[in-house]
């Protein structure tokens, strides 16, 4: 007996009532889920406002009987509006040509009526099964992408002072819901990490946790990244493609740097974390998701909505809970753990044999301030294993007596590089390590600043 959870949809468009009844009651009693269009005009609405797995549509309507034009400009319609829907076509006035052009336009198969019940069904579960793997291949191939550019993704979360207990007491309470969250903290302090954990104590840890980095897409890009679109959409638009909101499709979505997401484009991420509907760009076919959504800023985002730079309302779409990450100057009971744990995972990386720090480099890791925090302690941690000379890293290994700290240390004797390294970490101390702030005193965007602070590990 065949599953009826597993029943396939089907579109059938013909404008003549027999022949959609003959269809209706030869495929319901295969077990398929029917609709009906009585035109080419309600074709494209069903399209756009359900999901099918086939269109069997006829080419010949009254308006057109014979040329099989109508039909062919039918096809093109529903080839543009979903590229990976298999359309099988079927005139009675069939020739080679029609056949020809209809395949050309993309339809996967044709049929000429009247037709044969049994090669009839074989082409439609042929097609669905290839339609689904189409699918899945876009979807696997999105995935995968995602996978290389964000590489591994398991958490780490190594907190043990004081001031972090709040912080990972809140993580576990509300980890397992489906609560919005908001993060936020200076630039490098984890906020990534935060939300790797959250995802992976909850109860879509078995699906995808899909990161956005909002704040670095333009304002051409934003939409396509978080809503896809469809082939033709805009110039460079030369397939469909998955957005980041269908593959977190039961998972989880990070969007980090939401304060720098553009006021314009903050609407259309609020009606999508209302409604749980959006399009791609291009489609009019709305989409539904379940996803749950963590951000994170290092803004005063409070302020940017007195600024009427953020509105309001998305704010309280967003941070249903807020966790605040306290910076490295303030958790330095973590540094010895946090610069042990990296200096295993580089060692390894770079099949170097190292036992630890020697006590004047454990002396340097704590008494630097560390404006970019744990992100700029991995560094730190990582060109030490790489200059380390002995089984144990010295202070001079690590290299901090040479950097920024060093405020005896003549410009003129750093290079081009060093120097903006030092500017830039000096910046961002005088600004309690406040990404927008820095940025504006440096007269850099904050892209420019988001790249340099990436160049020199900070």
């Amino acid at each position: 007996m065949k599953n009826p959870s597993n029943r396939h949809r089907v579109l059938i468009a013909d404008d003549q009532q027999d022949v959609l009844e003959a269809l209706r009651l030869l495929l319901k009693n295969e077990n398929y889920r029917i609709t009906t269009a009585a035109s080419p005009a309600e074709v494209l609405p069903a399209i756009e406002a359900d999901d099918f797995d086939l269109v069997l549509m006829d080419l010949n309507y009254a308006r057109d009987t014979t040329s099989g034009q109508e039909g062919l400009d039918l096809l093109s319609r529903i080839r543009a509006a979903d590229s990976a829907l298999p359309v099988v076509v079927m005139t009675a006035w069939g020739s080679v040509e029609l056949a020809v052009e209809a395949m050309r336009r993309g339809a996967r198969d044709f049929i000429q009526k009247p037709w044969d019940n049994a090669r009839l069904l074989t082409i439609l579960r042929t097609q669905i099964e290839l339609g689904q793997a189409i699918r899945k291949g876009q979807m696997l191939e999105a995935e995968n992408q995602l996978l290389r550019e964000n590489g591994e993704s398991r958490p780490t979360l190594i907190a043990e002072s004081r001031v972090m207990q709040p912080v990972l007491e809140l993580i576990e309470h509300v980890g397992p819901s489906d609560a919005n969250v908001l993060v936020t903290g200076e630039h490098g302090t984890g906020k990534e990490v935060v939300a790797k954990t959250l995802h992976a104590i909850s109860e879509r840890a078995s699906k995808s946790l899909v990161t956005v980095d909002a704040g670095s897409l333009s304002e051409g890009v934003f939409e396509s990244e978080l809503f896809g679109h469809v082939k033709g959409a805009f110039t460079d638009a030369r397939s469909d493609r998955v957005g980041r909101f269908e593959l977190a499709d039961g998972g989880t979505l990070f969007l980090d740097e939401i304060a720098n997401v553009p006021m314009n484009k903050q609407t259309k991420l609020l009606r999508v974390l209302e409604t749980s509907e959006f399009e791609r760009v291009g489609s009019s076919k709305t989409r539904n998701v379940d996803v749950r959504v963590i951000s994170a800023t290092n803004a005063d985002i409070r302020e940017e909505v007195k600024a009427g730079r953020f509105r309001e309302d998305l704010l309280f779409r967003l941070n249903t809970v807020e966790i605040h990450l306290p910076p490295l100057r303030e958790r330095t009971e973590d540094i010895p753990l946090l610069a042990q744990h990296f200096l295993k995972q580089h060692a390894a990386r770079y099949r170097k044999h190292l036992e630890g720090f020697d006590e004047a480099a454990h002396k340097s890791l704590l008494e630097y301030s560390w404006p970019g925090n744990v992100r700029e302690l991995e560094h730190a941690v990582e060109r030490s294993v790489l200059m380390a000379q002995s089984s144990l890293i010295t202070a001079r290994d690590v290299g901090l007596q040479r950097s920024q700290r060093d405020a005896s240390r003549r410009l003129e004797d750093m290079s081009l590089e060093e120097v903006e390294s030092f500017l830039i970490q000096k910046a961002l101390e005088r600004y309690g390590g406040n990404v927008g702030q820095t940025a504006q005193a440096l007269g850099l965007s904050r892209s420019a600043l988001y790249r340099r602070l990436q160049r020199y590990g900070i």
